[in-house]
């Protein structure tokens, strides 16, 4: 696996002819470049090295940690101080995946890719949808908020979409590990970003939409844009998709791609609909009806109505691709997603859930299932709180949405990066409508909720998931909800 430097540039040129390229010698056309890398930290000899000037970062600061680590070319947005060859262009972003994607060998046109975009379910959908594939017989790379994995090799995830150069290099890998699939999240902000460039989608899926990083967004119709960029750049020929027909923005999709997507979920008009569904705190019985396909039962380990979602989803996204028989061991065989739902019993007869759930909506699902497999004679004690630099507004809503289906609150900090935790913790209060405290240290909070949890009692840990850290400001503090609960329970 290796291109030249003057198939890089060429490649560059075709695009942009503005482009600029500084050389030595004549020679620099014919070096050889075997990686592409965007963070100087992981250069290796032979390595491309895009300098990305980010938001809280600029990569051509750092050229020279690159160049002593072994990289041979730079891609960059303007002259380096270097003999080495460079490529100068206007944003690098514009080149970097396509480039990635070229020096590995167009990894994605090799691969079935399975694109998830939406604001709630894409992790738990992605789970889903592997666990299909791997029934059909298929070796699975998996790209997502919780891991990476390559087929093979599996590590926590940074964050949901990396950049374009590590996607590309993930999907090379996953084909020298045989695997014949790729499913990832595709977030908004790394479709806004280009983070998928040079990647190309046989089965986009859409699962919903609800207001979410409107700080970054600022209105709903910019953050569904963001989301159609999946369906509108990085699609192969002859895509076969869904999206969700319950959504006013998933029958937007079908409408503007009648012959690519079909429309899943509950409403009449679907084409692919749930007729029957019977859930409990075994799991769930569900009962598919599709066009052009004989009606479907399938059993289910996840529970509550947005699982039930979830799985349609999944299912419809790839009716026809695979056979009904693997869809049905499948999502039969489908794994606890961490920090989706996650149930930890007590000693006490008490139990937790933690749960990644971090919009208004998305708390008002989790808690809404709880209350109804729990009954209303049990205790449901919500304890959350709000991420700093997040959508303000979103605050009080959080405490709305718990008081429709809690006993009482419990407020504290999420990752408040660079907000006071204590005005954030405020900003939710002012929307309670049960009692409520605020105890701002998270470990604190956990802490004192599962001390006062009575046999029953129902204690929902919400908006972190299975994150592992608590930022606060540029600080990581150690420190995962569900592990939290665990080594409480192994203490009493």
């Amino acid at each position: 696996m290796s291109v030249n430097f003057q198939t890089v540039l060429n490649f560059i040129k075709a695009r942009d002819n503005n482009a600029l390229v500084k050389i030595k010698s004549q020679d620099d056309f014919s070096i050889e470049i075997l990686d592409v890398i965007s963070d100087s930290r992981d250069v290796m000899p032979g390595t491309l090295f895009a300098c990305i000037a980010g938001e809280k970062s600029d990569g051509h600061k750092f050229f020279k940690q690159a160049q002593e680590k072994g990289a041979v070319a730079f891609l960059c947005e303007r002259e380096l101080d270097t003999e080495l060859p460079q490529i100068i262009v206007g944003r690098v972003r514009d080149f970097l995946g396509e480039v990635a994607s070229l020096v590995y060998e167009n990894p994605s046109e090799k691969l079935l890719m399975v694109g998830v975009t939406g604001t709630n379910g894409k992790t738990t959908t992605t789970y889903i949808t592997r666990s299909i594939l791997q029934a059909a017989g298929l070796r699975v790379g998996l790209l997502g908020t919780i891991i990476e994995s390559d087929g093979i090799n599996e590590k926590e995830a940074d964050r949901t979409t990396p950049e374009s150069c590590i996607i590309q290099r993930q999907l090379y890998n996953m084909l020298k590990n045989n695997c014949g699939a790729c499913v990832m999240e595709t977030s908004s902000h790394g479709l806004y970003f280009g983070r998928m460039k040079g990647a190309s989608y046989d089965v986009p899926v859409f699962t919903n939409l609800y207001p979410e990083h409107l700080d970054f967004h600022v209105t709903l119709e910019n953050y569904f844009a963001a989301k159609k960029l999946l369906f509108e750049n990085f699609t192969k020929k002859n895509f076969k998709g869904a999206a969700n027909f319950d959504s006013p923005y998933g029958k937007r999709l079908l409408e503007e791609f009648p012959d690519n997507l079909t429309g899943f979920g509950l409403e009449e008009g679907a084409e692919s609909r749930v007729v029957n569904s019977l859930t409990n705190l075994n799991g769930t019985e569900i009962e598919i009806h599709a066009k052009n396909f004989s009606p479907l039962k399938i059993h289910s380990p996840l529970v509550g109505d947005f699982n039930i979602m979830n799985t349609l989803c999944a299912v419809t996204a790839l009716r026809g691709r695979v056979d009904d028989g693997a869809i049905i061991e499948g999502v039969a065989k489908v794994p606890q997603v961490p920090g989706r739902l996650e149930r930890i019993d007590l000693p006490n007869g008490a139990c937790c859930f933690v749960d990644f759930a971090h919009t208004p909506s998305a708390l008002k699902s989790v808690l809404s299932v709880i209350r109804k497999l729990s009954g209303n004679e049990k205790k449901i004690i919500s304890l959350f709180g709000h991420g700093g630099g997040r959508y303000e507004q979103n605050r009080p809503e959080l405490a709305k949405a718990a008081s429709e289906f809690a006993d009482e609150i419990i407020i504290t900090s999420d990752n408040a990066r660079d907000e006071d935790p204590f005005k954030i913790a405020n900003e939710i209060a002012a929307g309670a409508a049960i009692p409520h405290r605020i105890i701002i240290d998270r470990p604190e909070a956990v802490s004192f909720a599962l001390k006062n949890l009575k046999a029953g009692d129902v204690l929902v840990i919400t908006g972190k998931g299975p994150e592992r850290f608590i930022t606060i400001k540029d600080k990581k503090i150690p420190f995962n909800d569900a592990e939290a609960v665990k080594n409480f329970r192994s203490d009493n």
